[in-house]
């Protein structure tokens, strides 16, 4: 992966708290799809110092609302302010940047807080809230779900989508993408598993492979089984569930050997829950090194100056930052792309 900067996994911090993660992934898997509009930060941080009552997290990331008095900031980028003003793009809400973002997603990309079933934190968020800053905009995130960007962002109800969506050739005959993180599939097995290394198809011959029915991950391993009939080996299996919760488990108990799943959910994973290792890693775009983008609306003007603030941001420490808050670091790019090359069409 040409742009990217990963690391081995014996590089994650070892860091094990299980407890907070839990409420989290319960937090994001309860979450009411009802609540669609979220407030800006400042409320959220009022609202937060006042009403609260769960208790601090002591997990290695700090997933309640105070995660919000930590989160980096940044200038107005001058380059990036007059590109937008230039580009005569009329945000959605004047004098704000509303931002499309995954409540219901999982972490460390965006999720509920904890203690606030209102508030959206993770690095999706971060970067939203950034993006903002750098065009002289206030934040106005919206909690959408993964079905509702689309449409929302084409027609012009969100100026943005920040919810991990990977650039690809069909999304970018509607869509302009300026990138921010690689796009990364990670292959797991459970923590005392006697699997070390998951890197070529030989790896994974003779084992069962979770995988997502119908997703580009499943044919990259299904492709790898091919290359190992032909190999006269045996090639391995694909196994399927409806959830990521039933996964896990078949993945700790040892009704399954291995898992292909998102790299920056399984990092958080590895680091919190302790339960699963990664041992392998590849690009989702498969067969090219695909990336993460944030999305506008097709020749709306507002993809130049979004990356001219990405651009900034990587320059000025505060994109690693971010990624380094949320253990991402892996995922790191070396540049911010408008309209890379993305997942071939089917």
């Amino acid at each position: 992966m040409t742009a990217s900067r990963h690391r081995s996994p014996q590089h994650h911090r070892s860091l094990r708290r299980g407890a907070a993660l839990l409420a989290a992934l319960a937090a994001t898997a309860c979450a009411l799809t009802a609540c669609s509009a979220l407030v800006t930060d400042d409320e959220q941080r009022r609202g937060a110092s006042t009403e609260s009552t769960a208790p601090a997290s002591e997990a290695a990331f700090d997933l309640t609302t105070s995660n919000l008095d930590t989160r980096p900031h940044t200038d107005p980028v001058p380059q990036a302010v007059e590109a937008l003003a230039a580009s005569g793009f009329e945000p959605a809400q004047a004098g704000k940047l509303t931002v499309a973002i995954l409540g219901a997603g999982s972490p460390p990309t965006s999720f509920f807080a904890e203690d606030d079933a209102q508030t959206i934190i993770g690095s999706d968020p971060d970067f939203g809230s950034l993006l903002a800053e750098g065009l002289d905009l206030a934040y106005a995130p919206e909690n959408v779900a993964w079905a509702d960007w689309p449409l929302g962002v084409e027609s012009g109800k969100y100026d943005l989508a920040l919810i991990n969506i990977g650039v690809t050739e069909e999304r970018k005959e509607l869509f302009d993408f300026a990138t921010y993180r690689d796009a990364v599939m990670a292959f797991t097995v459970a923590e005392d598993s006697e699997v070390t290394e998951i890197a070529e198809p030989a790896d994974v011959s003779g084992i069962k492979v979770i995988v997502g029915s119908g997703t580009n991950q499943e044919q990259y391993l299904l492709d790898w089984f091919v290359q190992n009939e032909e190999a006269g080996i045996d090639p391995g299996e694909a196994v399927y569930y409806d959830d990521s919760a039933a996964g896990l488990l078949a993945l700790t108990s040892g009704r399954a050997d291995a898992s292909i799943e998102p790299y920056a959910l399984a990092a958080f994973r590895e680091q919190t829950l302790g339960d699963t290792r990664i041992v392998g890693a590849f690009n989702s775009a498969y067969p090219v090194d695909g990336q993460i983008g944030a999305v506008t609306a097709k020749g709306s003007g507002l993809v130049e100056p979004v990356q001219l603030v990405f651009a900034s941001l990587i320059e000025n420490g505060q994109y690693d930052a971010v990624l380094e808050r949320w253990g991402q670091e892996d995922e790191a790019i070396a540049e911010s792309l408008i309209n890379p090359p993305g997942l071939p069409k089917p």
